[in-house]
């Protein structure tokens, strides 16, 4: 489903459900354990449940995610960020050319410290994660090779459990570890596969976010110079980003509970549904016939980057928080950044659940 009316319509109808159980292929064995997206299906967590499990298990983290604690991490975002743009100027001066990979010496970075520092996750561990992380988004992967780096993901994460119940934190994993120890709120497999859910989602599509944004400015300079003399603010630009060029392409996979109608279309019961969030955002029927153009200014910069109703991110405000105090400092501290390669020889990553860029090369002026 590609249309934000349409996308909108199976968000908002209670007769299209998350559980697997509803998906009529998959409960007649027709899909096979090493289909490449089989860990979007099995994963038991908030993405994967309906009613009273899914409101249980969305409760148990929410309280993470408030926007009064999201804003008291405002400090430590920004020092997050200054630390970053240190590097990356350094990591400029010793390139021959001045050159620097912007998304991985800052887009990456940032909200993978972000929240592995929310989780207590130890830093020597967080190269690896990122890897284990990108082949849950990569299309190019094998089912192998995906069922290989799904495994490891799993043992990474029950050795944290591991570590953090043997000496507790002030981090969330501890936090969800209580519920699942003392309240028995969490059965073991929801435990990690809450980790798995929060943790990779939690950085994979901000880190996209983030290229996106710096793409559209650099390549939008009148929009730049009008945020940069204060005459648009910078969450607009991060509210069109998040419409224009979305880092959430698909999200697999919502299933229908009986025979409806959605968009003016019959669907069967026990059918897959995959919604575009991304094409909903270039949608002409409703943003009219400027759907595809960047405009900071736009009146209605709405959007379904971050779904609707009942699933709708808990990591909202986290995400806009990381943009939005990023965007500024970048710029002010480079003014002149620009593209190193033109946007067409971007490579583009080989995913229908993220869009973004496999580098993003810059010269930071």
């Amino acid at each position: 489903m590609t249309t934000h009316a349409a996308v909108t319509e199976a968000l908002a109808d209670p007769r299209v459900q998350k559980d697997k159980r509803h998906w009529r292929a998959f409960n007649a064995g027709e899909i096979p354990a090493d289909w490449p997206l089989i860990s979007w299906i099995i994963a038991e967590n908030m993405l994967t449940s309906d009613g009273e499990d899914h409101t249980r298990l969305r409760k148990l983290v929410s309280t993470a995610f408030t926007p009064r604690r999201v804003d008291r991490m405002r400090g430590s975002v920004v020092a997050i960020v200054d630390s970053l743009l240190d590097e990356a100027e350094a990591a400029a001066g010793r390139s021959a050319d001045g050159v620097v990979d912007l998304r991985a010496l800052v887009a990456q970075p940032l909200p993978m410290a972000v929240i592995s520092d929310l989780f207590g996750l130890a830093e020597e561990v967080r190269p690896r994660l990122h890897r284990l992380v990108g082949s849950f988004f990569d299309q190019s992967v094998t089912p192998e090779q995906a069922m290989t780096a799904f495994m490891e993901m799993w043992v990474l994460l029950a050795e944290l459990v591991a570590a953090k119940r043997a000496e507790p934190a002030d981090d969330l994993t501890s936090a969800l570890i209580a519920a699942r120890d003392e309240d028995d709120r969490l059965s073991e497999d929801e435990l990690l596969w809450s980790l798995v859910l929060i943790i990779s989602a939690g950085y994979e599509t901000t880190m996209h976010l983030i290229t996106n944004a710096v793409r559209a400015l650099v390549d939008h300079r009148d929009q730049l110079d009008a945020v940069m003399e204060g005459r648009v603010a910078w969450p607009r630009v991060t509210e069109e980003v998040l419409r224009w060029d979305s880092p959430g392409g698909f999200v697999p996979m919502r299933y229908t509970t009986e025979d409806l109608v959605l968009a003016g279309v019959s669907v069967p019961a026990g059918e897959p549904l995959l919604l575009g969030y991304g094409s909903a955002g270039r949608d002409r029927a409703r943003y009219g016939g400027t759907a595809d153009e960047f405009d900071i200014t736009r009146e209605d910069a709405s959007h379904l980057t971050f779904s609707h109703g009942r699933h709708f991110c808990l990591g909202a405000n986290l995400a806009r928080l990381e943009v939005n105090e990023l965007l500024p400092r970048l710029f002010g501290r480079f003014p002149g950044l620009d593209a190193a390669v033109r946007s067409e020889e971007l490579v583009p990553l080989p995913s229908i659940i993220v869009s973004g860029v496999e580098t993003l090369p810059v010269r930071l002026h």
